[in-house]
């Protein structure tokens, strides 16, 4: 088997060559395996293409790609997804939260025969916000993505290449590789590894980037939530009626019964905020297709380094 690690990099100069050293590591103790290794810089604004370049001169078994600007962790992995030669490929993160020295628990699973697996943690490190986020996440994928609820979703996951191969398939500017994977294979397990604290620094997502996320999420994969504000719709022209009826009665038994004008204000703006609610929806949805069409691309690639100390700059886009 050859084993290619992707791995996403956002200021990690000070932390991706302890990673790097602890996957060379553990490989040596797997010598039946062979391995490469892709770093792809997502426009880190530290020297963390620097480090990628020094990595890559020292080890022939390691690529680097640099982003012209930053595109975010899931295109990152799109980019790297996109040049890899393994049987297998296996997603980490570049802080060393994910223990490198335990993918041999994922592997041997994918030698069972799972075509995915998801490392699963008994306690998680991360800041309670991250937690947050996790939850918030875990919610959406059930509900939006038909994740079963058994199934824990990571950032560290081994694959099987076809899925690989199925998931760069995907053209659209705004990749949501849990989508992809999920709509690719339903035999996926989970496997059980530890989870540490960072090595430096703090994590690089913030509110922002996560709710770009769960929108990438449910509007490339998933029409619920027009579903939802479509129902949404008929439940409150339903209670409308109903109360449009209730007013009607209860003006013809009691007719100096006076017709409360803050009530019908409370309905106005009830109504116009769902309705704000529901054409912004839509128009999320149209400006993505807008921007799919017009063929945003999901990264670009500025440079790519090998062992040979071959750079250029590619026109290629993701």
């Amino acid at each position: 088997m050859k084993i290619s690690f992707v791995i996403p990099c956002y200021r990690s100069e000070k932390t991706i060559e302890k990673v790097v050293e602890e996957i060379t590591l553990k490989m040596v103790d797997m010598a039946q395996d062979d391995y490469e290794i892709i770093l792809v810089n997502d426009c880190s604004p530290d020297d963390t293409f620097a480090v990628i370049r020094k990595l890559c001169k020292d080890n022939d078994r390691i690529i680097g790609i640099n982003h012209a600007k930053n595109f975010g962790q899931h295109a990152a992995l799109m980019a790297g997804f996109s040049v890899v030669s393994g049987d297998v490929v296996v997603c980490l993160d570049d802080d060393g939260q994910t223990p490198g020295n335990e993918v041999d628990k994922l592997l041997n699973k994918i030698y069972e025969g799972y075509d995915v697996v998801y490392a699963e943690y008994s306690h998680k490190r991360h800041s309670r916000f991250r937690n947050w986020g996790s939850h918030v996440n875990k919610i959406m994928t059930e509900v939006m993505l038909g994740k079963p609820k058994e199934l824990y979703i990571s950032s560290y996951f081994a694959a099987k290449r076809f899925v690989i191969d199925e998931v760069v398939k995907y053209k659209g500017a705004y990749p949501y590789v849990v989508g992809l994977v999920l709509r690719t294979t339903k035999n996926i397990c989970n496997v059980s590894v530890h989870h540490r604290d960072r090595m430096e620094g703090e994590s690089g997502y913030t509110l922002r980037s996560l709710f770009g996320l769960w929108m990438n999420g449910f509007t490339s994969f998933s029409i619920i939530p027009l579903r939802i504000a479509s129902y949404s719709g008929c439940i409150i022209a339903g209670l409308g009626f109903i109360y449009a009826i209730y007013v009607i009665i209860s003006k013809l038994v009691n007719p100096v019964k006076m017709i409360g004008w803050s009530s019908t204000i409370s309905v106005l703006l009830i109504l116009g905020g769902l309705i704000l609610l529901v054409l912004g929806m839509i128009g999320e949805y149209v400006g993505r297709i807008y921007i799919t069409i017009n063929q945003s691309p999901q990264y670009v690639i500025k440079e790519m380094v090998n062992a040979k100390e071959s750079y250029y700059t590619p026109s290629d886009v993701g």
